[in-house]
């Protein structure tokens, strides 16, 4: 028989009913179901503090409370949930190291410390835990050791024109009659590359498409992955390096389709290159059916919705998007799956309680879960596969299998096992924004849902029958959810991308009903239904929600776009990164120490000074800015949107300063060498060194101090407030001219000297090639009053090793020149 209120008031009061301990037995454990109970035999009283205080000695010491609180922590496994955290700084440790310890040295370490936290397991105390602590640590490191080592990817060592033949793995809509081809390189003609990456992505323009699986063949212009644009900004080579991506580049012209070559070459590759090419063949058809169903902007992002396909939405979408905290939308994200599956869960299972008596007969819960299960491993398939979507598709699938357990579907340790399972698989994605983001925003979502549904669960007592309660709780809820997700990553947005959006809680508030209750249920309708033919209904209401979207997106947008943030210091994103997970782990007094981290990390980032440098060049060496203020001035009238844009986020720019252009100045071509040069000395006459000197002092002289004046295809040349002389070069026969003149040269070029013998600068492409971009700061204490700080410091690691590669001998120049004043230098007339 079922027990009666009365008989649950009886067993908890005989529960209760005992002495209260000496004050030298260690303090017992309250059990949340005897919190529950106490708060229900006794609701007249205004806390359970008093009510706990007789049955538990309240400790009075700091040692003593924080003993108390730790103890109620680790009854609640809340300990176990900390191993995430420390595996993943011990992987971003290793990952931040000059020259970072071997896998050997490590996997030693790890067994030691793993047999040691064995050992020390049955006697708790501080040496167990800072045992454990280092073993999670060491464990982290070795993991991202591992992946480093076990990469077979090749980076393309320097810029390079060449004719490549190569098989065709997928294939993506980038514009209007463009595509971006992901192509496994088979040859290189004219020049043969002597270290060819195995991978590389291809765009092409004003072209045909080719078929995935097909053969290609045609002369493209290819580049490594770009390094950071400036210190502590996003290495883009590291992502390439850790997605097998090698190079980047584009073709001239159409590509020619070998005949007969695309089956062939899709037969000889293993099973799983021939199952991911027919993935990629159904995801693209499926991508062009929901394009051809709903037309614009719309269906682009409804593709993105489903097939992660983002290049056909158009730029001002995607601005608005961002503008307004939306952006996280085209990813295939936790939250798409989870609307996903929890749109076939809680569908199937009503569909199922609908069949008389099949609820009492079968588990319909376990039955829902395992479609849900289906219907997301599918969705996996369909999405490429990118490395958010597998993040969060193991998410979801912990969640799902732990509903056949009858374990809780939604709780912390599901998402730390999760955590452990990606950083065991896959650590380089620890230091990247698409895991710490989505994870962070899970993790705030997961712990404020556990004292949501207790404050829930204790309101709906009080309530009793209101009417209006659950409307109230979906407002509620919506806000909420909103809110802890935005709070939750902001600290990431601005620490790698360098700014926030203004409005982003109103954007999210007012899109996000529309995309839960209408945008994804029609996607997932339409995409169960389009096997049948009978996808086109689901699809017109999914792009009618999704312009609801982008109305919504566009009127945020117009009210403010994002807040610049500039780059935050180290310290203080770590504190309040780590602050914020102590917060959201902890459920005793004991997450007051996150909300410090937090408020000391907040401390660090306001009061931190400030300090833009006075120059930053590119690490192509063919842009360079002076920056005044929140105004930069570059040699170029329109810089390149790709570096300037992140020079303008981190650096805090507001407004650009164009060149002067004076083709006045020009210097005229000297004539040609009688005989005409041969094939053996291709070489350019040079200007006379005297007329160079002079257009140069002209070109300066004449000029506004920290604006760039520009002689097109030859040079540009500035004062900076500092009284620095700057000059970027072009046409490399006037290097040894602006060396003479200049206390700063920038070029693309690689002259024959690494130094100018005055003395000034030279920040040639060589030099940038081991540094990246450079920041030249102001500091009288410095040779020369300047501080350089390089992107980069040292090129021992794998994503950045290629830059020391050298062609010509095929080996790597560890002996090269890294800065100035390192190599004897050649007289001007030389270069």
């Amino acid at each position: 028989m079922p027990e009666t209120p009365t008989d649950v008031r009886q067993r908890s009061a005989e529960h209760v009913a005992w002495e209260p301990a000496p004050a030298d037995r260690p303090i017992a454990f309250v059990s949340p179901e005897t919190r529950r109970r106490a708060k229900f035999l006794f609701p007249a009283m205004p806390s359970r503090s008093r009510w706990l205080a007789k049955i538990r000695p309240q400790p009075r010491t700091w040692p003593d409370r924080f003993r108390a609180s730790w103890e109620e922590e680790t009854a609640f496994g809340h300990p176990f949930l900390f191993l995430p955290l420390l595996i993943a700084l011990g992987a971003i440790l290793w990952f931040s190291a000059r020259d970072p310890p071997g896998v050997l040295i490590l996997t030693v370490l790890s067994c030691v410390f793993c047999i040691a936290s064995i050992a020390l397991l049955s006697r708790p105390g501080l040496l167990c835990a800072g045992i454990i602590v280092a073993t999670s640590l060491l464990l982290g490191a070795t993991f991202a050791a591992f992946e480093t080592e076990g990469s077979p990817t090749i980076l393309l060592d320097s810029p390079v024109t060449t004719t490549l033949t190569g098989r065709i793995l997928s294939r993506e809509i980038s514009g209007r009659n463009a595509y971006r081809y992901i192509v496994a390189l088979q040859r290189t003609e004219a020049p043969t590359l002597r270290r060819p990456p195995a991978t590389l992505t291809l765009m092409v323009r004003n072209g045909g498409p080719a078929n995935v699986g097909e053969t290609i063949r045609g002369r493209a212009r290819l580049s490594p992955p770009s390094g950071p644009a400036l210190a502590g900004l996003n290495d883009f080579g590291f992502d390439s390096f850790f997605k097998g991506i090698g190079a980047v580049g584009y073709a001239y012209g159409k590509p020619e389709i070998l005949s007969g070559a695309g089956s062939k070459s899709a037969g000889q590759g293993s099973a799983i290159d021939t199952a991911w090419a027919g993935l990629a063949v159904w995801r693209e058809a499926i991508g062009i059916r929901i394009r051809a169903t709903i037309p614009g902007d719309a269906g682009a992002i409804a593709a993105a919705l489903v097939t992660a396909e983002e290049r056909a939405i158009g730029r001002d979408s995607i601005t608005a998007l961002r503008n307004s905290g939306l952006g996280h939308v085209l990813a295939i994200s936790g939250m798409n799956m989870v609307l996903a599956a929890g749109t076939l869960l809680v569908g199937l299972r009503t569909g199922l309680s609908l069949v008389p008596g099949l609820a009492h007969r079968v588990p319909i819960k376990k039955i829902a879960a395992a479609g849900a299960l289906v219907m997301v491993c599918f969705y996996i398939l369909i999405s490429g596969g990118a490395v958010s979507a597998v993040r969060s598709w193991i998410m979801i699938v912990i969640m799902l299998v732990a509903v056949f357990f009858d374990r809780p579907s939604i709780s912390l340790r599901n998402v730390a096992m999760a955590a452990l399972v990606i950083l065991t698989v896959d650590p380089s994605a620890v230091s990247g924004p698409g895991f710490q983001m989505s994870f962070a925003a899970t993790l705030a979502l997961v712990a404020g849902y556990a004292r949501w549904r207790e404050r829930k669960a204790t309101a709906g007592r009080r309530s009793g029958n209101d009417r209006f309660a659950g409307i109230r709780s979906f407002l509620a809820g919506l806000f909420l959810s909103s809110l802890m997700g935005g709070v939750s990553t902001m600290i990431y947005s601005a620490a790698h991308f360098n700014q926030l959006p203004a409005y982003g809680l109103l954007g999210n508030m007012l899109a996000m009903p529309v995309i839960g209750i209408v945008v994804m249920p029609a996607g997932l309708i339409a995409m169960l239904l389009m096997p049948f033919g009978l996808d086109t209904l689901p699809l017109n209401v999914m792009g009618y929600g999704i312009e609801v979207m982008l109305a919504v997106a566009r009127f945020v947008s117009s009210l403010g776009g994002q807040v610049s943030t500039g780059r935050l210091p180290q310290s203080a994103f770590a504190l309040i990164a780590i602050g914020g997970v102590v917060c959201c782990l902890l459920r005793t007094r004991l997450a007051l120490a996150g909300l410090g981290l937090v408020a000391a990390g907040l401390c660090i980032a306001f009061l931190a000074p400030s300090e833009r440098p006075a120059l930053v060049i590119a690490e192509d060496g063919r842009l360079a800015a002076l920056i005044d203020g929140t105004a930069g001035a570059s040699n170029r009238s329109r810089p390149p949107a790709f570096i300037y844009g992140q020079w303008t986020r981190a650096l805090r720019l507001e407004s650009h300063v164009a060149p002067i252009s004076r083709a006045d100045l020009a210097l005229p071509e000297p004539p040609a060498q009688e005989p005409a040069p041969t094939a053996e000395t291709r070489r350019r006459p040079a200007f006379p060194t005297a007329a160079a000197r002079a257009s140069l002092q002209r070109l300066i002289g004449e000029g506004t101090p920290g604006r760039f004046s520009c002689v097109p295809d030859q040079w540009c040349a500035t004062t900076s407030r500092e009284g620095w002389v700057i000059v970027t070069v072009e046409d490399r026969r006037l290097i040894g001219s602006a060396c003479d003149v200049a206390d700063i040269v920038v070029t693309s070029a690689n002259p024959v000297f690494s130094t100018c013998r005055s003395g000034a600068l030279l920040a040639s492409a060589r030099m940038l090639r081991r540094t990246g971009a450079l920041e030249l700061y102001a500091d009288p204490a410095m040779p020369g009053g300047r501080r350089i700080v390089p992107a980069m410091e040292g090129l021992s690691r794998p994503w950045q090793r290629h830059r020391a590669y050298d062609w010509r001998r095929d080996a790597y120049d560890d002996d090269a020149p890294s800065s100035e004043g390192s190599v004897e230098p050649i007289t001007d007339e030389e270069s």
